[in-house]
This record gives structure tokens, sequence and C-alpha cells, in this order.
């Protein structure tokens, strides 16, 4: 009997179904294609209870072997896995939050080169926000003391707290991390003690490593919020912008340049030094250079340069079959390996750029912040040079592509929300709650991932939560599925949105009239992995609106394509910091029942976040509703109390 053919088509994303139908049969291989070949995966690893911590392992629990060579039950084993996969997350965010802290330490010193202050208004909030003096002081002086604090939060061992997160969640929230003893000292010393204590013959107690695990997902946090903070003062807080999203916005007669990554240090200076050198792609055949994003590299640089987004990570590969990116420039984080292979068979030239993510046979160019604008300059000149090698035969475009609205920092979203209340612009969202015209917030965050269909869970989970009036935000490569698929522009709205939801973004459309370049879209689109950070300030004005802690804010996160390490600690931080998360990809935890159990249930009990584990998108949208309206019912009925018997504020514990 005839194997039955594989579908490799996991993909609702027209253009990337349109690149699979022309390879198929090439020989050329994406992930897709791993993807099957490694079916079926291993149960073991899955669900957890594989330990491959010391090299007596791999250890493996079975119903003949219940417990490791060193005795370890899965629980232990389940629960030291979850902590290292946390960390993994963390120390990579937090490496690009340091990365950006030492650029500005630069400028801080007068070495600016390249880069400057662009947000001087944001350093000075900032500042402020952190306690630090602004009143009379230049801008120098402000930055070296905002320096010296994100820095500390890095690597201090004083035994003092970390004042950013103290600085950026509500009080109840720093009591209830000092009560369980969570609340971290700094970055570094967190991720060495977490691993520390999950080395072979240290901690065996699943529940003590469980809050080690939250502790480290709190610094995830930490070191986004610095990152985001500092990126916006460094290049710029975003405000609305409009771009074009998909396959289609690569151009036959332009010089194509894929920036593929997450850090904005490099993506903004190559999108600075390409703008500046069209003659020199002119003299190459030419007509100019497009700049396209990847990932969270792409998110960075259309939120603050209008930059369209080319895809989002799982179909990186897709987008150098269409034999028209000249170069893919990467530089951190998210980079399939398997791009160079495609590149080779194309003109395309990947260039790494961070001596910590090398790809063997790809360009290496060492960027170097003193000399930014000189490497950047060398970049696309690469890209200008592989354009004259590009062969007409083997270009094909998808001819897809859709309006996107982007931009919508926290501070954009005020200013929009001011329109209507200048005084308490956040209030414009509680009282729409309040009123029932708004059923809650949602946030899309996270990954792609093979294990579910790409695209679709995102984009049927939020078109039934607009049905139903959730207010929606995005980042990462979530709002890359919502940009391709058309859904962050007006045209969404009228589509999608539920009538009250329609009538809150029509509200805001009407009062900010005079100062939109476009209508707002169905969903706001706040930025990459790091601006996870900005979503959860929402959820900070929206307690401190309510006067409430945070697990009483009717706002949920949903990751319905979760894949990575980072998505992990960003799912383990949401639920300390009091959300409800729904995960579409079950994270290697089930192999225990106590520790999955602590995900759902128990961490609700001492934190008010849980997860919720869905996979169908459907049943997902009904879960997320859920949470939602169990939130606002407690509000109303807390409101109720509090007018009956006169008191100033609602109980602000959960």
């Amino acid at each position: 009997m005839a194997e039955k053919k594989k579908d490799r088509n996991r993909t609702i994303d027209p253009a990337a179904l349109e690149v699979l139908a022309k390879t198929e049969g090439s020989g050329l291989e994406s992930c897709f294609d791993r993807y099957l070949n490694m079916q079926p995966q291993c149960q073991y690893g899955n669900t957890g209870i594989c330990c491959t911590i010391c090299i007596q392992g791999p250890c493996r629990i079975t119903k003949k072997a219940s417990k490791g060579i060193c005795g370890a039950t899965a629980y232990t084993i389940v629960a030291r896995n979850l902590v290292r996969h946390v960390l993994g997350g963390t120390a990579a965010h937090s490496d690009h939050g340091l990365h950006t802290t030492l650029v500005l330490k630069e400028i801080a010193e007068g070495h600016e080169g390249d880069y400057g202050i662009t947000d001087s208004a944001k350093l000075k909030r900032v500042a402020e926000r952190m306690a630090i003096a602004t009143e009379g002081r230049s801008d120098r002086e402000i930055l070296k003391d905002l320096v010296d604090l994100a820095l500390q939060e890095f690597g201090r061992i004083d035994g003092t707290y970390s004042q950013w997160i103290e600085k950026t969640v509500v009080p109840q929230r720093v009591e209830k991390f000092m009560d369980c003893n969570i609340m971290p000292y700094s970055v570094h010393r967190t991720i060495s003690e977490s691993m520390a204590q999950t080395h072979m013959g240290m901690d065996a107690d699943p529940v003590n490593l469980v809050f080690q695990a939250l502790k480290a997902a709190l610094c995830d946090y930490l070191g986004m919020h610095i990152a985001t903070d500092l990126s916006d003062i460094l290049f710029g807080t975003p405000t609305p912008v409009v771009s074009e999203a998909n396959m289609g916005v690569l151009e036959e007669k332009m010089v194509n340049i894929a920036l593929h990554g997450h850090n904005p240090v490099l993506s903004e200076m190559v999108v600075k030094a390409a703008r500046s050198m069209t003659d020199e792609a002119k003299a190459a055949g030419a007509e100019g250079i497009k700049c396209m994003g990847i990932c969270c590299t792409g998110n960075e640089v259309l939120m603050r340069q209008g930059v369209p987004p080319l895809t989002n990570f799982l179909s990186q590969e897709l987008a150098i079959m269409t034999g028209a990116v000249d170069a893919m420039v990467v530089d951190i984080q998210c980079i399939m390996p398997g791009v160079q292979a495609v590149s080779e068979c194309f003109h395309t030239k990947i260039i790494t750029t961070m001596p910590s993510a090398k790809i063997p046979g790809s360009y290496y160019v060492d960027f170097d912040e003193a000399h930014a604008m000189e490497k950047a300059r060398e970049i696309v000149r690469i890209a200008i040079a592989a354009y004259k090698e590009r062969n007409p035969a083997k270009v094909s475009i998808p001819q897809f592509k859709n309006k996107v609205v982007a931009g919508f920092s926290l501070e954009a979203m005020s200013d929009l929300l001011g329109a209507i209340n200048p005084e308490s612009p956040i209030k414009v969202i509680t009282d729409a709650v309040d009123a029932g015209e708004l059923a809650g917030v949602c946030l899309f965050a996270g990954c792609n991932n093979l294990k579910v269909m790409h695209d679709e869970s995102h984009s049927t989970i939020a078109r039934e939560l607009a049905r139903n009036n959730v207010l929606l935000v995005a980042t990462g490569c979530a709002a890359g599925t919502f940009a391709k698929f058309g859904l962050l522009n007006s045209d969404a709205v009228e589509q999608y949105a539920g009538d009250g939801l329609k009538a809150f973004i029509n509200r805001l459309n009407e009062a900010n009239k005079d100062k939109l370049q476009e209508k707002l879209p169905l969903i706001f689109h706040m930025g990459s992995c790091v601006d996870n950070t900005r979503c959860y300030d929402l959820v900070t004005a929206l307690a401190k609106q309510w006067n409430v802690d945070t697990p009483k804010v009717p706002f949920v996160a949903s990751a319905p394509e979760a894949m990575s390490e980072k998505a992990i600690s960003i799912g383990s931080w949401c639920v300390t910091l009091g959300m409800p998360v729904h995960v579409g990809v079950v994270p290697p935890i089930p192999g225990s029942p106590l520790v999955d159990g602590i995900a759902l249930q128990i961490a609700h009990d001492v934190y008010g976040g849980y997860f919720m584990w869905e996979e169908d998108p459907q049943e997902a949208a009904k879960k997320i509703l859920g949470a939602l309206e169990q939130r606002t019912w407690k509000l109303r009925v807390h409101r109720m109390a509090q007018q009956k018997y006169e008191t100033e504020s609602i109980s602000a514990t959960w």
C-alpha cells in the first residue's frame, strides 16, 4: 500500500501557500517540510518528563521507571525544566535590554557617534517615574542617572530589590511578590541563582522551583521594560503610522532588504542608510531600495519608521523562495538557521551581525555601534551587489498585501483617548467597560508554531473576540498575523467588530479626526515582543483607574501559537502579575499533574492570574470571554457594594 502523502501546507496565509505550491518537489526545504520529517515527536519531551540536566541521563519517566537515576520524580523534572525554559526567555529579552542600555551609556558619557537622544520627553517621563531629578538638568545628566539605575537592575547584588518593577506595577503586586519571596534583586543574580538551584542534586521541591520560575519571569518583565523604555528614548516613542504587509510588499525593480530579528539598534540604522543610498541602487539598475521587516525587528521599524512587515516567524524561509529578497539582515533571536541553506539556491545574501548569532556560510558584518552608519552602509552595499546577481526567472512574488495602521505605544493610545477625556484618558476605556460597551481587553502575543495551523488560531480568536466587543491589542508575531490578514485597518472594524467595539472605535475616530492620517484599526499594534510591557502598563493604568489590584482588571492575554522560551517567560510573568493567559500550544509540563495544576489553578489562588491551555481556537475564544465576563461581573458587584456602603474604594486584593 502506498504511503499516504503528508500535507506540508500548515498555514492559512495565501502568500505562504502560493510559495509552498510553487516549490513543491523542487528540493527546497523549509520548516514546513522539516516539521513533517520530525513526526512523530517525542512525547517524553512534549510532556516535560525527560531530564538531561546531568549526563547520567537522559532519564525518562515511564511506568517501568518512575524516577530518574538520581531519584528525581516527574514533578521535580518538569519543574526544573520549566525554570530553565523561563530562564532562556529571560536571558534573551534581558540581553536585548542590556545591549540598548550600553548604547545609551555611550551617549551619556559623550560618545554619541551615530546615535543620540531622540525622545527627550520620554527620557524625562521615565526618569520621573524612577524618582530621578529632572528639573534644571540637561538630558545627558538625566540619562546618566537613568542608565546607572538600569545597569543596577541587571547586576545589583547589594540586597535591595528591583526598582523598575516596583515603579511600574501597582503597590498590591509588590506586596504580593514580597510576601511570596519572589521579588528579584536583579536580572543576572536571579539567572545565576536559578541555574544553580536547578543543577543536579539541588532543589527537588516542585513548588519551590515554580516560585523560582516566577521570580525569573519577573526578571524577564524587568529586562523587557528597560528595553522598551530605553528604545523609545533612543529612537522615539511610536505614534500611528500607515504601511502595508505580506509578501506583496516585495518589488521586482527594487533592492529588497529584509530586516529580521529583534534589536532595533541595528535595523534603525540600516533603514536610515538605505534611505540615503538610492543613487547607488539606481547605478546598479534598480529603481531604489526597499526595507521590510520579519519578526520583531520588523515590528520595531514598522512602529517607528513605517517599514512594511514582510511576514512573521514561520514563513521567513518562504520569503527567500520568492527570489526577490536580495539580502536578509539578521540580528538576534528567532532566526532559523535554515535560511542560509535556502538562500544558497538563490542570489539572496544572509548577513549576520551579532557575535552571539552567527550562521555557517553567511556573510558576517561585525556591527559596531561606534561606527554604526559605516557598518549599515556596508550591509546595504552587499544587498545592492546581490541585486545585480538576481535571476529574473526565479522571481515570483505572491500578490497579497493589506493596509496596516500601527504605532500604538501607550503614549499614542493615551493621546487618542485624551481627545475624549483630557483629564483622565484611561477612563474612556474603564467607562466603556463599566457601561457594557466593551467586554474587556485582550492582548495577543507570542510566536508561530507548526503544532497548530499557522496564522489560523490568531485570526480566528481575534475575529470572535471582536464580534463580542473585546478591545484588542497585539505584539510580536501575533501582530504580524493580523497585519498580513488585513486586521490592522479600519475596514476590519466594519467587517468584524461588534456594535459596542465599533461604537468605541468610531468615537475615537471622530474625536481625533483632525490628526489621524487613517481611521483606527480593529486591533491596536503595540510593538515587538519586548513591548508586551507596554501592554502591561495599560493593565496597570486600568487598575489604578478602577483603584483595584490587577487580578480584578478584565484583561486577558492570548498566545495561540506560543513557541519559544521567551513566550513561556512572558506568559509566566503575565500570570504572576495577575492576568489569565490562554496558550494554544501546551508547554512541556503535563507530565506532572502537580505542576500542571499549579499553572492552571493554584497560580490563580496565589496571584490571581492563571493559564488556560486550549488548542481549538473557537473553544479558546469561549474561555477568554468567560474569563473577561467573570472579571467584569465582579467589578459591577464590588461597585454596587461600594455605592451601597459608601466606601472609598473596591477591595484592593484578589
